[in-house]
């Protein structure tokens, strides 16, 4: 008795086993076939574009999707990261390492001798300074020495299958559909985790608006060739209202005592009405950039460095959203040109958690100062939320997200 019984609950094991297995694999087969179909129903829009049927099918035979990317909604599984989003959230000081940008900036001279001829075309066609595209190139590859570690079009599928953004990237995968039909081969066609591929890192509906066959061989070439990436790079810039002879941003020494909540993008006026109120310019600013309508930033609220930005700092913001991302490509054209770096030092703030910066985004929604997304960031509108939550609840105004901040969101509830 006593071995029949340890037998059946042997083979009840057994098959327990068998059936989670035989679920997982109906489960994934499932997955698969939804898949296989969402890549059929991109035909017709891959057909407008002018990709034939034997480059559609060339492309998704044996395609799977790649569920270790970032930004995914997949059944059954928590979110994964969103873009860019660390355990920690990165501070200025951390992003924006004076190495990294010497380095960048001494490479970026080099640089600019060699392709002296191309830069100085590039800026008398679109009106973008060789050290921005420059700039540009050194902050999304190295100048190129980062290897892009991804298929372009198993990431856009994936995206476009279950990402957070379907509909952007089904149309980004369609046009990489078009880059093969158009005879950029696919092992070329290497991307970050959002599919932007490149020197200058485009995704392919802009590589389709802004590309440029700059070294006149007759196609554009945004991966080998640095003059057509460089000018493309330019194009884009210029087609996002680049203005020519402007200024990215002005770092200014803030006034002690200001209500840093007017540090965002909609509080504006022109830079002499700033510099009237006592925001005092770090750097030589010349008569026509005086007249020029700008806001101000204070990246690390009332701790770091102020910017009164400009135009052409919302350009740069076109080309990657967020705000150290500008200020690392627009403080390493200014070194690039023979500027110097940021006059005011970054303030080494302790490290937040990104899931501590997202608690504070639901405390500040919660109570009504806060209506942007719950990402973890610690942007402009992040900040000068807190600005105002602060004031409201007699706190120290910082416009930043600090423990102290965390704990009293946090006992309020």
């Amino acid at each position: 008795m006593i071995l029949r019984s340890s037998a059946m609950r042997t083979l009840a094991l057994v098959m327990s086993a068998l059936v989670i297995v035989a679920s997982g694999a109906n489960q994934a087969c499932a997955a698969d076939s939804a898949f296989s179909r969402w890549l059929e129903s991109t035909w017709p829009d891959a057909e407008k574009l002018g990709v034939s049927r034997a480059t559609f099918d060339n492309a998704i035979r044996g395609l799977t999707p790649d569920y270790g990317l970032p930004d995914l909604i997949i059944p059954g599984k928590p979110p994964a990261a969103q873009r860019g989003q660390a355990e920690f959230v990165q501070s200025p000081a951390d992003y924006l390492k004076e190495a990294s940008l010497e380095r960048l900036a001494a490479q970026g001279r080099q640089l600019a001798a060699r392709y002296h001829d191309a830069l100085a075309r590039i800026e008398r066609e679109f009106g973008v300074p060789g050290p921005v595209v420059l700039a540009i190139w050194g902050r999304e590859t190295a100048y190129g020495g980062v290897k892009l570690g991804h298929d372009a079009i198993r990431v856009l599928a994936t995206q476009g299958f279950t990402g957070r953004r379907k509909e952007l990237f089904r149309n980004e995968f369609v046009h990489a559909l078009k880059m093969l039909q158009d005879g950029y081969p696919r092992a070329q066609m290497r991307s970050s985790w959002g599919g932007a591929m490149g020197l200058t890192q485009f995704i392919p509906s802009e590589f389709y608006k802004y590309a440029v066959d700059f070294d006149g061989d007759g196609r554009a070439d945004i991966f080998n060739s640095v003059p057509d990436a460089l000018a493309s790079a330019a194009k884009q810039l210029r087609g996002k209202g680049w203005q020519p002879g402007g200024r990215w941003a002005i770092e200014v020494k803030v006034p002690g005592g200001i209500d840093c909540t007017i540090a965002e993008p909609e509080q504006t006026m022109p830079v002499k009405d700033w510099i009237a109120r006592g925001y005092q310019p770090l750097t030589r600013v010349a008569a026509a950039d005086t007249a020029q309508t700008a806001s101000l930033l204070m990246p690390e609220g009332i701790y770091g460095p102020g910017f009164l930005t400009l135009k052409n700092y919302y350009v740069i913001k076109e080309y990657n959203f967020a705000d150290l991302y500008v200020l690392f490509v627009g403080s390493l054209a200014d070194r690039i040109a023979g500027g110097h770096g940021f006059k005011a030092p970054w303030a080494k703030l302790p490290p937040m958690r990104s899931h501590d910066v997202e608690d504070i985004q639901r405390g500040l929604t919660a109570t009504g100062f806060y209506q942007g997304a719950i990402d973890g960031k610690a942007g402009m509108k992040t900040r000068s939320a807190i600005g105002a939550y602060q004031k409201a609840r007699r706190l120290k105004q910082d416009c930043w997200p600090g423990p102290s901040l965390l704990q009293a969101i946090q006992t309020s509830r």
